[in-house]
């Protein structure tokens, strides 16, 4: 029985950079998710007819949420859907199956990196018929639509059968339950040498890849242990658990601490990895070395060649506006195009459909291609090991032959977390006014060159986005960069991205801390940090 259910709108249902996200309880209330998941309908036109992606990464109230967003969309006329078993998807695979079956869209539920359980987080979004999250215009659409919504629809009838592969109905909707690995793997497997790493493997080259509890432990088994022959056991935290096993799912040497004392201890294996809740984010280590999402996507850029899906060039290259210029440098060399965007991967999206950039990435762990229309981590993780196989070489001798050839672009993320968003945004507001009184102005034996705030202008449609942080750019190249993120779901996150370019000729083994110290000091005094927020300290280094 197809129902309509009165409600009223909820306040502060926008999305954000990666949809909406909230702690789980505030989704778990009455009519809360419902509303939202109307808003999206509504946003695109409505359901009827059309066919959805739905999945998610298996965190606490994942397999509600699919229920309730199936049951609306049966509900509403939409034709089919598909699912990943179990409401399991990850986001990468989320999107090639948007693509790969040519849907009009797909609904991913996951808060990404956040911790997950019923006092934790939750999330949703919606992707686009390109397989990328969708763009500012609709995202407004769907938060106008919150700020209104007056009822939703649904039907009344028996739960799906997740964990069943195979087809079914649901009122007039056709169900579809997929094995969520089988068809990202049958991809991974034609842009990568699979026999060469499986080679490298044989010869005993070892790995660790720790899944962290998250939706990538059984694309990695699949992958790792069972397809390319790494030893049953590479592949730890592999069972994606409702809470993450408690573990805080952020592929980062602060979160991934088993992994980093394992890489950097007396008996690490050669090569180390990580990824996030949902698989798109990613960390890697070589044996002793951490390397820096901005150092991993310029070398990913500089040698994807090396790869069967990327033998035939580059179209461009990517990169954040937060995220270091290390990869422009590989660009310049190579004479590719090379793109500054916002943060967020929707602004890649544009480049990737109107075939401008090939790779792309960001310092917040995440690294992409055209394959998909969403950062991938165990692409890179697989990109990187194909690269370590036909190099045969170290990931500490490749870094260091990168920065021997490029310079290194010395860089540090500082994470201050859950401060009050009235101090966060008054903060923001003053070091906003005195821009146009820091050009030439000196501090810490640094000249600032220019003070902005970022603004993108689409070189694909033309659409202008503003704000997108504060830019402290220095004569020697180096930078200051102020955001708050939109990715939390308490107070607000200040990010302080820190620079400095060393070229090739000078020191290119200094701890970042060391190397970014007098930059670190100027960050803090410029935007006064401590007065406005008490902080003296980051939360998080990365």
């Amino acid at each position: 029985m197809i129902r309509t259910i009165q409600t009223t709108p909820f306040d502060g249902q926008k999305p954000g950079t990666s949809g909406l996200r909230k702690k789980t309880r505030v989704f778990m209330q009455p009519h809360y998710l419902e509303t939202f998941v109307q808003a999206v309908f509504d946003a695109i036109g409505g359901a009827e007819g059309k066919c959805f992606v739905v999945g998610g990464d298996g965190r606490f109230y994942n397999d509600t949420a699919v229920q309730i967003i199936l049951a609306m969309a049966a509900a509403q006329g939409a034709a089919s859907a598909i699912v990943g078993q179990g409401g399991i998807l990850s986001t990468p695979a989320a999107s090639h199956l948007i693509r790969l079956n040519k849907t009009d869209g797909g609904i991913i539920l996951s808060a990404s990196h956040n911790p997950g359980g019923e006092d934790e987080d939750f999330g949703i979004k919606f992707n686009m018929p390109n397989g990328g999250p969708a763009p500012e215009q609709v995202t407004d659409a769907m938060y106008a639509a919150t700020k209104t919504m007056a009822q939703y629809t649904t039907l009344d009838a028996p739960d799906v059968d997740l964990n069943t592969i195979g087809t079914t109905h649901l009122g007039g909707m056709l169900v579809q339950i997929v094995d969520p690995v089988t068809d990202y793997a049958a991809l991974m497997e034609t842009l990568f040498d699979f026999p060469a790493i499986r080679a490298r493997f044989a010869a005993g080259f070892t790995m660790r890849m720790d899944s962290m509890c998250a939706v990538t432990g059984p694309y990695a088994r699949e992958i790792f242990e069972n397809r390319l022959g790494a030893a049953r056991g590479t592949v730890t935290h592999a069972t994606p658990l409702p809470d993450f096993g408690g573990m805080h799912p952020d592929p980062n040497p602060t979160w991934a601490h088993e992994l980093m004392a394992e890489m950097m201890g007396p008996n690490a294996p050669d090569f180390g990895a990580a990824s996030d809740g949902d698989g798109d984010r990613n960390m890697v280590v070589g044996r002793g070395i951490y390397v820096s999402p901005s150092d991993s996507l310029a070398i990913l850029a500089a040698n994807a060649h090396l790869a069967p899906g990327y033998a035939q060039g580059l179209k461009g290259i990517a990169r954040s506006m937060p995220t270091s210029a290390a990869a422009d440098r590989v660009a310049a060399a190579m004479g590719l195009p090379a793109f500054e965007t916002p943060t967020g991967w929707k602004f890649f999206g544009n480049l990737l459909d109107a075939n401008k950039c090939t790779l792309c990435g960001e310092e917040s762990f995440g690294t992409g291609s055209d394959h998909v229309r969403e950062k991938d981590g165990l692409w890179a993780v697989l990109l990187w090991l194909n690269i370590l196989a036909v190099r045969n070489q170290s990931v500490t001798e490749i870094l260091t032959d990168h920065w021997q050839t490029y310079g290194r672009n010395y860089y540090s993320r500082h994470d201050f977390e859950a401060i009050e968003t009235a101090k966060a945004d008054q903060m923001m507001a003053a070091l906003r006014a005195k821009l146009p009184q820091l050009t030439n102005t000196e501090t810490h034996g640094m000249t600032i060159a220019r003070a902005d705030d970022f603004a993108y202008t689409d070189p694909v449609d033309g659409s202008v986005s503003t704000h997108q942080g504060v830019r402290i750019l220095f004569t020697d190249d180096s930078r200051i960069v102020y955001r708050l993120s939109g990715t939390g779901t308490q107070g607000a996150t200040l990010r302080v991205y820190l620079e400095r370019y060393e070229p090739s000729s000078g020191n290119l083994n200094l701890d970042p801390q060391t190397a970014l110290a007098p930059i670190i000091q100027a960050a803090h005094d410029i935007a006064q940090i401590n007065a406005n927020t008490g902080r003296t300290e980051p939360d998080v280094i990365t």
